[in-house]
């Protein structure tokens, strides 16, 4: 007999914390209420058996294993126990039944919603008062800028599971409470073939931040697999189809990414070094794929260093990109892991700025200030110009 058994052979009951602290795998509940009761719950992992047939020796149960008996107040359990001691079994009752672990159960998630009710309050606060210059200002000047945001939207803010989208859906709640403008809002979450712990971490973050996500999935990560050119160009092409094709099947207008000044200003210069291009993030986008659809980016302001300082200052954990190829980072505290040419871009900025902290606002300005008249060429709607067009009037 091993030592879980020598420790219960001569206990009746066993209370409802005593239970908790045990290794599920190391006991066997019995339910012996009715079924109607079983249905409306139980502990996790119980089974629902006859008392009679119990009590007569006409069921199997693993010898192995602490059996504990459950009813529904521990008086009729007691007495069941006792008689699957008489047989050989290790049995206990649980202290109370089911009425009293159950209120043990709602008391315990009662001082946990409380705490979490705190940490979310402080966690909304951080962004109303400290983060507010550096946060939640810019992303109003943002969609104020660009007019992203018209009277009777519905926009699909869409939840990576990241943090620049935990915190842009944030953003938007608060915005939605004190805005004057009628719009409505769907916090919407593709599972793209996430493995259970990002799922988890995922649910339990929009859980603990008030986030009511609307799910749906898909198996891209599993499409995209085994495509050896440019697989993560393809993930996030397929990725913006389906929310485009979700969010208007949800009545939405409007998709909202969580984009933000660093991915802009990398985006710029990553055009230019490896596309021989000038080109830039757009804070807004017309969908081509899905005509009336429109692609709006209210981060376009804020500063990455920001949104990682939130994150820490909360001791809040989010998933990176937790496809197939990068599944072992999943809620680390470091970012640009993977070796690709948006990481060197990064790297490079960051070393630039290290000489010159205004060369990040420079980089991003540069696409405002574009002078046609000291450009070779350029585009059009489709059609290119030259400089000497203007040179021969």
């Amino acid at each position: 007999m091993n030592a879980l058994h020598d420790n219960w052979e001569k206990q009746r009951e066993i209370s409802p914390e005593e239970l908790a602290e045990l290794d599920p795998q190391q006991i066997y509940v019995v339910d012996i209420r009715d079924a109607a009761a079983f249905q409306r719950g139980t502990l996790p992992g119980a089974v629902n058996l006859n008392p009679l047939e119990l009590q007569e020796g006409l069921l199997e149960l693993p010898e192995e294993k602490l059996i504990v008996c459950l009813c529904m107040w521990g008086k009729i359990s007691l007495g069941l126990a006792d008689n699957l001691r008489e047989q050989g079994y290790t049995a206990v009752s649980l202290k109370g039944g089911y009425a009293l672990w159950l209120q043990c159960r709602l008391e315990k998630q009662a001082v946990q919603d409380a705490a979490d009710s705190q940490r979310l309050k402080r966690i909304e606060t951080s962004l109303r008062r400290k983060y507010k210059r550096r946060i939640s200002s810019k992303f109003v000047q943002a969609i104020c800028d660009y007019e992203m945001i018209q009277p009777g939207d519905k926009i699909a803010v869409c939840i990576s599971g990241g943090k620049d989208s935990m915190l842009m859906a944030k953003l938007f709640q608060d915005l939605k409470r004190h805005n004057k403008i009628p719009f409505d809002l769907v916090f919407l979450c593709m599972d793209p073939g996430y493995n259970e712990m990002n799922r988890k971490i995922i649910e339990e973050n929009a859980k603990l931040l008030h986030v009511p996500l609307t799910f749906f999935s898909t198996n891209i990560f599993e499409s995209v697999f085994h495509v050896e050119e440019s697989p993560c160009y393809l993930c996030a092409k397929m990725r913006r189809g389906y929310l485009y094709r979700k969010a208007r099947e949800l009545g939405c207008n409007k998709i909202a990414l969580g984009h933000h000044f660093d991915d802009v200003i990398e985006t710029n210069l990553m055009s230019i070094l490896y596309a021989g291009a000038v080109r830039t993030m757009l804070p807004r986008l017309k969908s081509t794929s899905c005509p009336g659809m429109e692609l709006i980016r209210p981060l376009y302001y804020v500063r990455e260093a920001d949104i990682k300082s939130w994150r820490d200052e909360n001791d809040l954990y989010f998933i990176q990109c937790a496809c197939k190829f990068t599944e072992t980072c999943s809620t680390c505290h470091t970012d640009g892991t993977t070796d690709s040419k948006r990481l060197e871009v990064k790297k490079l900025i960051a070393q630039l700025a290290a000489g010159n902290p205004q060369v990040p606002s420079n980089i991003f300005h540069s696409m405002e200030n574009i002078n046609l008249d000291t450009v070779l060429k350029f585009k059009h709607h489709g059609k290119e110009h030259s400089f000497l067009e203007e040179w021969e009037k």
